[in-house]
């Protein structure tokens, strides 16, 4: 006996011979051409509604002018343009921030959602893979919406169900070549909606001069940059632990002299201080005088050093038991933040293995157990693999300067880091357009921030330390 197929009765099969394949023909339901009609001027009519309150500037701009054009002749409307251009254009010239932040931003949004994204996307999303052809039909990506900033442009995309971010992460070079940007960054904005960060320009090209010291007494966060949005970058040093990787020349002293000036008027109130751990006697030798006696140089120096801050840490611990669970620095109880430069010379490079293992269990100490105390770790090193630092994964906050390999991205900022747009890898290695810029990865969110630090140069940290050499000088 024959089952019952889909589409026509087993009667309609060709053959029934066994070594013959089964054809049938498929059931076919046709749609009437009214049903057909409606949804169509539906769709158009939640797209037109869509558009006009997602781009009411642009939709006015255009359609304004026609509409008086039509109704009584192209002499009226040049007037009605003409009115409001003569107030728009004083306005652009005089007062650029505001007339982009209410008008220019949503025109140009406007036009390259038109000319750039909506132009593009089914081709770029079926040649990088992202869309899909199933059963004859062609299954694509939602375009949602495109605003722009300064500097990028921010696209919202819905994925196709059963798409992971991974999926988009993975192509982020295909999308940035399809859209003509440098480079691609993919974040989750909800559950199955994508933010695709767009580059239209680099506003960390030009370095940063020192920030000016601060007036008021704070151990964080501290201002020691810019974002690459244009926001003051504040980076969290107490109550965290900070790996700073980079390779030569990469710019990490100038994370860690800008931390260090950032806190200047916590140090000389006395509620900060900052210890030194200078194996390669070159970078924090210049401001000797800020760290006011707790500064190592030579690697027995630097054990004794970490191991009187584990004693401190300890006998810290044990005053605040059953006390108080957060540290607030204070002179008794200041907070302290051991800048390491070069780690890797002492966990990895060192001969002696006894100094290692005593500075290997001092950081690990610190760096487990330094935080509800008061006590931060900010540590820089060349060298990002796992048998040069085996604790690394305890040092919440990474910053990934220049890097030599695109595999040593993840490394320091963790699985994934550079698939979601940290090119740590592709920074240059001109000292005018890439010293200072990396990328900063947070305890609190696996998308990576690009950054750039203030050059603290050589006559500034000579100034910070000449405070802490002459008497009253603040």
């Amino acid at each position: 006996m024959f089952k019952r197929l889909p589409g026509d009765e087993t009667r309609n099969l060709v053959s029934t011979t066994p070594d013959t394949a089964v054809v049938f023909r498929p059931a076919v339901v046709r749609t009437p051409a009214a049903v057909t009609i409606a949804i169509f001027i539906g769709r158009l009519l939640v797209g037109l509604a869509r558009l006009i309150w997602r781009h009411p500037v642009a939709v006015a701009v255009f359609t304004i002018p026609s509409v008086v054009a039509w109704q009584y002749g192209w002499r009226i409307a040049l007037i009605v343009t003409w009115v409001p251009l003569s107030v728009l254009i004083p306005w652009a010239l005089f007062n650029r921030e505001s007339f982009n932040a209410w008008i220019g931003w949503r025109l140009l949004a406007f036009w390259r959602l038109i000319w750039v994204y909506r132009r593009h996307w089914h081709a770029v999303m079926t040649v990088s893979g992202l869309a899909r052809h199933l059963q004859g039909r062609d299954y694509v990506p939602h375009l949602m919406r495109v605003r722009c900033t300064s500097w990028a442009d921010l696209v919202s995309v819905k994925m196709l169900t059963g798409q992971a971010v991974t999926d988009w992460a993975d192509r982020i070079e295909h999308l940035a070549h399809g859209f003509g940007a440098t480079s691609c960054r993919v974040s989750v904005a909800r559950a199955g909606r994508l933010l695709l960060t767009f580059p239209r320009r680099d506003p960390l090209a030009v370095p940063l001069p020192a920030i000016a010291l601060p007036t008021t007494v704070s151990v964080g966060p501290l201002e020691i940059g810019i974002c690459e949005d244009g926001r003051p970058w504040r980076l969290k040093i107490h109550g965290t632990h900070v790996l700073v990787a980079g390779a030569t020349g990469a710019g990490k002293g100038s994370i860690l002299w800008s931390v260090i000036r950032a806190l200047i008027p916590a140090i000389w109130t006395g509620v900060a201080q900052v210890w030194g751990l200078d194996p390669k006697l070159m970078e924090l030798s210049f401001g000797r005088a800020i760290f006011e006696g707790h500064y190592a140089a030579t690697p027995e120096e630097c054990a004794d050093l970490l191991e009187e801050a584990v004693s401190l840490m300890q006998k810290r611990a044990a005053k605040f038991a059953g006390v108080q669970r957060e540290h607030i620095p204070t002179v008794e109880d200041p907070f302290i933040l051991i800048v390491v430069d070069e780690v890797a010379f002492l966990t990895a490079y060192q001969n002696d293995r006894t100094l290692k293992q005593r500075i290997m269990a001092a950081l690990a100490t610190l760096t487990t157990q330094g935080r509800a105390v008061g006590f931060g770790v900010l540590a820089a090193l060349q060298d990002p693999r796992k048998d040069v630092l085996t604790i690394r994964n305890l040092f919440p906050d990474k910053i990934a300067l220049r890097l030599d390999e695109s595999e040593q991205v993840d490394m320091v900022l963790g699985d994934g880091a550079r698939d979601r747009g940290a090119l740590a890898d592709h920074i240059s290695s001109v000292p005018e357009e890439g010293a200072g810029v990396g990328y900063m990865r947070l305890e609190t969110s696996p998308d990576p921030i690009r950054v750039r630090a203030a050059y603290v140069s050589d006559a500034d940290i000579r100034d910070m330390a000449a405070l802490f050499e002459t008497e009253g000088a603040v």
